[in-house]
């Protein structure tokens, strides 16, 4: 028998979050906006942490495996996210750009430092 885990107040309004979150961006403008935004804020993040892991050399060994270790989760996440109708896949969609912009921010620092 599998134990069932009771809903709480916190996994309530995080549902109530990401329902509010998918109503807003039926709007195909605000889906791309939101879109962009998540490619954006990854991009700042992968170059952020190249480059304060580089400067440091202290984690690079460590910050790249993280780094993959998270790029990988998202890509074993992705087929979870598949299963949903098509109409709600905005959650794999922002993985999707967060993956996009991790990537590409980590590679244009790698590029800058050869």
């Amino acid at each position: 028998m599998a134990l069932r885990y009771q809903q709480t107040r916190v996994q309530q309004r995080l549902i109530q979050a990401g329902d509010a979150l998918a109503q807003w961006a039926t709007n195909p403008w605000r889906r791309l906006s939101l879109s962009l935004i998540v490619l954006l804020g990854a991009f700042g993040v992968g170059g952020g942490l190249a480059t304060i892991t580089g400067a440091l050399a202290y984690f690079d060994q460590l910050s790249a495996l993280v780094c993959v270790l998270a790029l990988e989760m998202a890509a074993r996440c992705r087929p979870l996210l598949l299963r949903r109708p098509r109409h709600q896949r905005l959650g794999l969609q922002l993985l999707d750009m967060a993956r996009i912009g991790l990537l590409y921010g980590l590679l244009l620092d790698g590029f800058k430092l050869q």
